[in-house]
């Protein structure tokens, strides 16, 4: 039998109405360690989610992988390249690709009776993955980019449609500036998209493929470029790698060299302004451990004075002060416990409420979402857990030692 666990089980089951000092002690204890808890699970949530919300964001606008004409990296304007049939196989057979898809970009402005703005057109085939844009869509429906009729179908933002005042169903007139002429074409408003990412919403819209390609002035089998998924983010430095060794420095039929980059590459001020968010993690988490540490510390002293007669007829009876020690350090994990146990509840309970609700709001402009994301991760709250016990256990061992001073005569007479 664990001698010191069935002692402290004793005491924490104990109604002893004389413990006036210890009890609120123990509710101040369980309180910080609840508070501390639930503030690190809403904490790591409400980052977690914000970082994948953003990076889901820019990866549906530009895919994990793109693979482009290396002449087009220092250049704004649009460089072709022959992605054919026979390449895209090659690339869909590559281990850690989930899919393929070729796109088309040109510059151009869209006019209006009142105003003018100058945007990206991009074009994209009946291949594209619209799982992205169709969740994003607040108005009209998906243009069928496999069929092309006879009004040019376009796709814009709803920054867009506020500022050249469009609805769904207007036609607009854009105009296209090429090597020696402007070209003009007249597309039909199909739908609007929001992501509330400015820098894409106020100048990116999509079309057909061939509409950029024409445009441009390019061969039916040259494109921008090509966007490649992976099945796991979380291997997509392994994947990029597989590219890079069979696709990048090879030259097509043209004579343009591929070179490819990753999601990290091309937007590298987005995913560095979002590492910085660890950092604030790590403080709030290292500030929470910190005070639910200091409230165990104060609550455990306390205990010990309170208990002083108790630990005296203990050592009276022969316990060794390890074995006090250790008794007291058990009854510390049932307060452990139960803040852990109530700070599971309050900070999933938050979670969960937002999840479901989106109570909290954010300005968009500021923060690339409307309200605050947060994600649940299981494994992450499970981990939280076992560290504040862990730690918190840690910091109370050197508290614990007062009881190596308890002298049992004199503490047998203490009141």
């Amino acid at each position: 039998m664990n001698l010191p666990l069935f002692i402290a089980r004793r005491i924490n089951g104990s109604e002893d109405k004389k413990r006036d000092v210890s009890r609120p002690a123990i509710r101040i204890a369980t309180i910080g360690v609840a508070i501390g808890l639930a503030v690190m699970i809403v904490t790591v949530g409400v980052v977690f989610g914000f970082k994948h919300t953003i990076r889901n964001k820019v990866v549906g606008f530009g895919s994990h992988i793109q693979i482009t004409n290396f002449s087009a990296q220092n250049t704004a304007r649009p460089l072709p390249v022959c992605i054919n049939d026979s390449l895209l196989t090659a690339i869909k057979k590559m281990p850690g690709v989930r899919h393929v898809e070729r796109y088309a970009l040109t510059q151009g402005i869209l006019k209006t009776d009142s105003d003018f703005l100058g945007v990206a057109v991009k074009g994209i085939g009946s291949d594209y993955d619209l799982t992205f844009l169709s969740q994003n869509l607040v108005e009209g429906k998906m243009p069928h980019f496999s069929n092309q009729g006879k009004d040019y179908p376009l796709l814009i933002s709803q920054m867009m449609a506020d500022k050249l005042h469009l609805a769904v169903g207007q036609r607009v007139n854009a105009y296209f500036i090429g090597n020696d002429d402007v070209r003009a074409r007249r597309f039909t408003i199909e739908g609007i998209y929001q992501t509330n990412m400015t820098q894409f919403d106020q100048a990116l819209c999509f079309t057909h493929l061939n509409i950029p390609i024409k445009l441009n002035g390019w061969e039916a089998d040259q494109c921008s470029g090509a966007e490649v998924l992976v099945s796991d983010f979380e291997q997509l430095n392994v994947t990029a790698e597989y590219i890079v060794e069979g696709v990048n420095r090879s030259v097509d039929k043209y004579g343009e060299i591929l070179t490819s980059q990753t999601i990290y590459e091309a937007h590298p001020h987005i995913f560095s302004w979002l590492s910085l968010l660890d950092i604030n993690v790590w403080i709030i988490l290292a500030l929470m451990v910190a005070v639910a540490g200091f409230t165990m510390i104060s609550g455990l002293l306390i205990i010990i004075l309170e208990r002083t007669q108790m630990i005296g007829i203990l050592k009276a009876l022969g316990m060794r002060n390890s074995t006090v020690r250790h008794t007291f350090l058990w009854f510390a994990v049932f307060i452990i416990g139960r803040g852990l146990i109530w700070g599971n509840i309050i900070g999933i309970g938050i979670t969960l409420l937002q999840q479901h609700t989106r109570l909290v709001h954010l300005d968009p402009a500021s923060y690339y979402v409307d309200t605050a994301p947060m994600e649940l991760n299981l494994p992450i709250v499970l981990l939280l857990n076992v560290a504040t016990l862990v730690i918190c256990l840690f910091v109370l061992i050197a508290p614990s030692f007062l009881i190596s001073h308890i002298h049992p005569a004199r503490s047998m007479r203490y009141e």
